[in-house]
């Protein structure tokens, strides 16, 4: 039998030894690795498999799971927090766009000393963009472990109701916003679309780079979304609201009346991560023909994609507790944990061997074409940018309130982009000197 070695139990288990005397058996030892993560409803399946995989192959090292966190941003919060007063687990995955700000604070451990001793890391599957997810500052913070972009969810029979089908899916904003006004107009409870847009500013950003725009300045030392880019990007979400109809579900990270809407077949279309494409299927189930599609094209030659998902970072401290955690990293970003992610959600695979090697992930995407739309956007993907400094929580927060604004009916366009400028320019680190 395994004895488990946890914080909690490593000083019971010093004081017995001074009063037990031991048979001349050498056990085995347990190390526990505290590993956490957020959104459940998304990640519960992938992780429990993920984690029952890995402790089947280990007797030396197992994983628990603490402290299940709603979303990315809580997730962030919790461990911000548990760096002051205690209690840090050994794994933590964050958001991509957080990674850097735990490499700025110290939190996040340096990677490359592990990768070093692996030795030709490309066997492992670990190509320079996806190392390059989790590279700040100068530092390999995390490991990328599930990536994600934006595509749209159908409901084809409502589609069809207003003339469309699942062979004229719309190509651009302009069809998406006429195909919901006329399943708006059907009335009975029907709602033409939603843009997923609150909790942060990942799909925001989704429209600003498919006009080609950026978030700060290369020096990021002044804010670009106050530009022509940006504001196009808000006056698309603005026309969404009115001209397509597009209801205010809330400004809400964990909000899922879009989801319930969708679910009854009373939304035509819904535009959100990839990363749902296991969930939205079973919550669809059979009440009407679902869809995937592409996000809709803007600027063909400069748009691009925000690459959003988590990373797999590491807190532990304590060098045996470290190599522990590194043996679960390594495993959770393997081909065969990868693959044990991607087909449980919907997310990207984030290891070479995965995406290459057909004998991982080839036949699966064959027998669920749900999973492809995402794939196919995987050359328009950039990271999701992670703004500098100590107040990036308090970015996306001015973002994402100013964002309402345009939801809610309060604001222009102009208005918004001025505002939220004005704001996120006094958060963001200035230039010394």
């Amino acid at each position: 039998m395994s004895t488990k070695l946890t914080r909690r139990s490593t000083l019971g288990l010093m004081a017995g030894a001074a009063t037990i005397a031991m048979p001349n058996v050498v056990r085995a030892q347990t190390i526990e690795v505290v590993a956490h993560y957020s959104m459940p409803p998304i990640f519960k399946a992938a992780q429990e498999a993920v984690a029952e995989a890995f402790n089947k192959k280990n007797d030396k090292v197992k994983v628990t799971y603490v402290n299940p966190t709603p979303n990315y941003e809580d997730g962030a919060q919790l461990i911000l927090r548990q760096a002051t007063t205690g209690g840090l687990p050994d794994v933590s995955f964050q958001g991509l766009n957080r990674l850097r700000l735990f490499a700025e604070r110290g939190i996040a451990a340096d990677l490359k000393p592990f990768l070093d001793r692996e030795g030709d890391v490309a066997k492992l599957g670990y190509s320079k963009p996806i190392l390059g997810l989790g590279f700040h500052g100068g530092v390999q913070c995390g490991l990328a472990f599930a990536t994600s972009n934006p595509i749209g969810y159908l409901n084809v029979d409502l589609l069809r109701k207003v003339g469309s089908s699942a062979e004229a899916l719309p190509k651009n904003w302009d069809e998406v916003i006429a195909l919901s006004a006329k399943i708006a107009a059907l009335g009975d409870g029907n709602t033409g679309m939603f843009f997923r847009w609150p909790g942060d500013d990942w799909m925001f950003s989704a429209l600003l780079y498919g006009f080609g725009g950026r978030m700060l300045t290369e020096d990021e030392t002044k804010v670009a979304f106050d530009g022509p880019e940006g504001l196009a990007a808000v006056k698309l979400l603005d026309r969404m609201v009115k001209d397509g109809k597009m209801p205010n579900f809330g400004a809400s990270a964990t909000a899922t009346a879009d989801l319930q809407a969708f679910g009854a077949g009373k939304m035509g279309m819904m535009f959100r991560t990839t990363a749902q494409v296991r969930q939205i299927s079973g919550m669809v189930g059979r009440n009407f023909e679902l869809a995937t599609t592409t996000l809709p094209v803007i600027d063909p030659v400069k748009g691009r994609l925000p690459t959003g998902g988590a990373g797999l970072m590491m807190t532990a401290k304590d060098p045996a507790r470290q190599a522990a955690a590194w043996e679960f990293i390594k495993f959770a970003s393997s081909a065969e944990g990868t693959t044990i992610m991607a087909s449980n959600t919907g997310y990207v695979p984030c290891n070479q061997l995965a995406i290459d090697d057909p004998m991982y992930l080839g036949e699966f995407y064959k027998a669920n074409p749900l999973f492809q739309a995402a794939t196919r956007q995987v050359h328009l993907m950039v990271p999701w940018y992670a703004f500098p400094g100590q107040n990036s929580v308090r970015v996306t927060q001015v973002m994402v309130d100013n964002l309402a604004r345009i939801a809610e009916q309060k604001a222009s366009p102009e208005e918004v982009v001025r505002d939220m400028a004005r704001e996120v320019t006094r958060l963001i680190p200035r230039r010394q000197g």
